[in-house]
């Protein structure tokens, strides 16, 4: 998920619109690949079908893990692997100056986000919460509008006005009139990754993406480590093969290793074709729903799902 949690693009329109983990789509990480090498579309699509794996992945944690002992023990080894890169890169501590926008980082796309979508895949689908965090890439553009002081053009307006329409239209009539608590978990989970994502995406003008959300991680530690020492003694954790995968995923995969493929892959064929992978990301989820998790579709989620890859592609065309 958003990150991604628990973990979902970004390329110029009117603003600045940041990446999945929190930072410029523009910021390549680990180093480039060469332009027009056949590795950089591979790398890209690796990373979107890593981001579009983490709530399946963690409607397999769930099998086995409590939802807090779940999103903690995910942000430890996430912090864990991201700590070591880090570390034997030989990457200085950041400035303080970073730690503010780093903090607000950590709140919504480290803790927010991933807490958020895990209690609402408690008793959500996980292809009704495809479709709804689908919103995230236009919540993300209106924050940063609002962060930078940008002006969409109104063609952006409409269209986001459009894709948040389908949603909540979506949302209403599946939830048979009323908005459940697992809608409440997801609407709020987009609202704190968008947060995280504007701040990321301003924290690395200065910084490499991948170090931002690095950071971010290991910022988290002194919470997450004792959190999840508790939860896992208070919700004792019952290991299988799903559960134990689906932690794995959301935390190696979904939440750092995912995004290093991510920012290789953009470096290389550049942000507009790299966003445009990134729009299958939605109907993805949807796919993995149907074949790990065995959930029937009603046709209403994949119209919904594309009628929001519409409207962002509308939005990722605007011009102020």
């Amino acid at each position: 998920m958003r990150a991604q949690s628990s973990a979902t693009a970004s390329t110029r329109i009117a603003v600045d619109t940041p990446a999945p983990d929190g930072t410029s789509a523009g910021t390549p990480a680990l180093g480039h690949s060469a332009p027009g090498s056949a590795a950089g579309p591979a790398q890209a699509a690796l990373g979107v079908v890593a981001f579009s794996l983490t709530f399946p992945a963690t409607v397999w944690g769930l099998e086995g893990f409590g939802p807090w002992a779940l999103v903690s023990a995910r942000s430890v080894l996430a912090a864990l692997i991201a700590g070591g890169a880090l570390l034997a890169m030989g990457v200085p501590l950041p400035a303080r100056r970073h730690r503010p926008g780093l903090a607000v980082v950590a709140a919504g796309v480290v803790l927010g986000f991933p807490l958020l979508t895990t209690l609402a895949l408690r008793t959500s689908t996980t292809a009704h919460a495809a479709v709804v965090v689908g919103l995230l890439p236009l919540t993300t553009a209106l924050l940063s509008a609002l962060r930078v002081g940008a002006r969409p053009s109104r063609t952006f307006w409409a269209a986001a006005l459009a894709g948040a329409a389908a949603v909540v239209a979506f949302t209403v009539q599946q939830s048979g009139g009323a908005l459940t608590a697992a809608d409440l978990y997801l609407f709020g989970a987009l609202l704190v990754c968008a947060a995280g994502y504007t701040e990321g995406g301003r924290l690395a003008r200065e910084l490499p993406g991948w170090q931002v959300i690095g950071w971010a991680l290991v910022l988290c530690l002194p919470l997450t480590v004792p959190v999840a020492a508790v939860a896992l003694v208070h919700q004792p954790p019952h290991l299988g093969v799903h559960s134990v995968a689906g932690l794995l995923w959301v935390a190696a995969g979904s939440q750092f290793l995912g995004l290093v493929v991510w920012y290789r892959g953009m470096a290389a064929i550049g942000i507009p074709k790299a966003s445009q992978l990134q729009l299958a990301q939605p109907l993805l989820t949807l796919v993995w729903s149907v074949l790990l998790l065995g959930e029937h579709l009603t046709p209403a989620a994949p119209l919904t799902a594309a009628a929001v890859l519409v409207c962002i592609a509308v939005t990722q065309r605007a011009r102020g």
